[in-house]
């Protein structure tokens, strides 16, 4: 009689990955011990879950177990102390790219309004819908062009059908864009479905974008994808970024830049 193997699916089951997100939606955080038991699986199993959605955007993870992706739940003034020192680097590198005279579009982000820093003292026309970046070009000579919107009091930025008709009677020679996470295909996401279309009125306003993602940002998070790789023309990161995933955007022509 032939013997039969036991065949070990490699894909996340359906059912309990709906299971594992319903619990973190209703618990907020939950241990790969309560998960196993809930689900009459294995921790080793749970563990490997939690890493395959964590890399689908769907959840971010934590010591012994997982949280949710709640968008906004961290406010603008304490995202941006987390790490600091690699964001001010990446954004001093990213103020290289712009030549004098220049019209960018400066989105939403702690690592771009740290751009915007770099950028003072310096002769462009920035067109953006961060009161952040506002508030670090205000008093410069800059001129400075606010999108209208609805404001997002917790992340400073303003969004909504007036955002993205304003960016569409507009032209800039770049775009400077943040990401709330990077899948390992390319693909850029964010967790906000509200400024996911304004994200991707500012890449249709420019010439050439330029993505601002600091290594934590891969995977990162995101439930929803603004672009694919092939649409950024550069990459500016930090050391520690997963080299496979910025293979993906040179393949798809992007400049990768390493600080």
């Amino acid at each position: 009689m032939a013997r039969l193997a036991c065949y070990r699916p490699t894909v996340l089951s359906s059912t309990r990955k709906d299971a594992i997100l319903k619990t973190l939606r209703s618990d907020g955080e939950v241990s790969v011990q309560a998960l196993a038991a809930a689900l009459s699986v294995s921790t080793s199993t749970i563990r490997r879950d939690l890493e395959a959605l964590s890399a689908e955007g769907l959840l971010r993870r934590v010591r012994g177990g997982g949280g949710r992706v709640e968008p906004d739940a961290i406010g603008f003034g304490e995202v941006s102390t987390q790490s600091s020192s690699e964001k001010d680097a990446i954004a001093m590198r990213a103020a290289q790219l712009v030549p004098d005279g220049a019209v960018v579009v400066i989105d939403i982000g702690t690592t771009t309004a740290r751009l915007a820093h770099h950028l003072r003292g310096r002769r462009l026309t920035v067109i953006t819908a961060s009161l952040a970046v506002v508030d670090e070009l205000r008093d410069q000579d800059s001129e400075l062009i606010v999108l209208g919107g609805v404001l997002r009091n917790n992340y400073l930025s303003l969004v909504g059908m007036l955002t993205e008709q304003a960016l569409g009677q507009l032209r800039a020679s770049l775009c400077f864009l943040s990401t709330s996470g990077i899948r390992p295909d390319g693909s850029v996401m964010d967790t906000t479905g509200i400024e996911v279309p304004v994200k991707r009125a500012m890449i249709a306003a420019a010439e050439r974008t330029v993505l601002l993602a600091d290594s934590t940002k891969f995977p990162g998070t995101g439930m929803l994808s603004v672009c694919g790789p092939e649409q950024i023309g550069a990459l500016v990161t930090n050391r520690g970024a997963d080299q496979a995933t910025l293979d993906t955007f040179e393949a798809a022509g992007t400049e990768v830049i390493t600080v």
